[in-house]
């Protein structure tokens, strides 16, 4: 079932349901389906990749508002972000650990032979297409500058 039509369907019970965090979410998140949809070169279509990216963009936005609204005291305006990024993230692959992902840069290292903190573009190269969805950009640049330091 695609992004779209599990989107759909969710909005559907939400409004059975009458719940709001959950309907605010699904319709942001199908608003930003229905942008990339008609963006040039789409075809009206947009690719699991493209969901992905979609879904993560939208969390990182979420979770930048959070932190914002977190140091200003907006309580009311933090809780409803939080609330949309647990569901969008509903949409996400899992999450890789700390410990899952040090192992994963500790083999694309090697495997790409970086020696010190110069090969870190190389390293980063392969382990972006890598991890897509699984982790967090800053996440693993800060990794890889701790492995390439050692």
């Amino acid at each position: 079932m695609s992004l779209e039509a599990k989107v759909m369907e969710g909005m559907k019970d939400a409004m059975k349901t009458k719940n709001e965090a959950l309907l605010r979410a699904l319709r942001a998140i199908k608003a930003e389906i229905i942008k990339a949809k008609t963006e040039p070169g789409a075809n009206g279509a947009v690719t699991e990749e493209g969901e992905l990216k979609l879904l993560q963009r939208m969390a990182k936005q979420r979770k930048d508002s959070l932190e914002v609204f977190t140091t200003q005291g907006r309580a009311d305006l933090a809780q409803k972000e939080q609330e949309e990024l647990d569901i969008i993230e509903q949409f996400l692959p899992k999450q890789l650990g700390a410990d899952e992902l040090k192992v994963i840069l500790e083999k694309i290292i090697t495997e790409v032979g970086a020696a010190g903190p110069q090969d870190m573009g190389k390293v980063m190269g392969v382990a972006t297409k890598q991890l897509a969805g699984q982790a967090d950009g800053k996440v693993v640049s800060a990794l890889v500058k701790e492995l390439l330091a050692k």
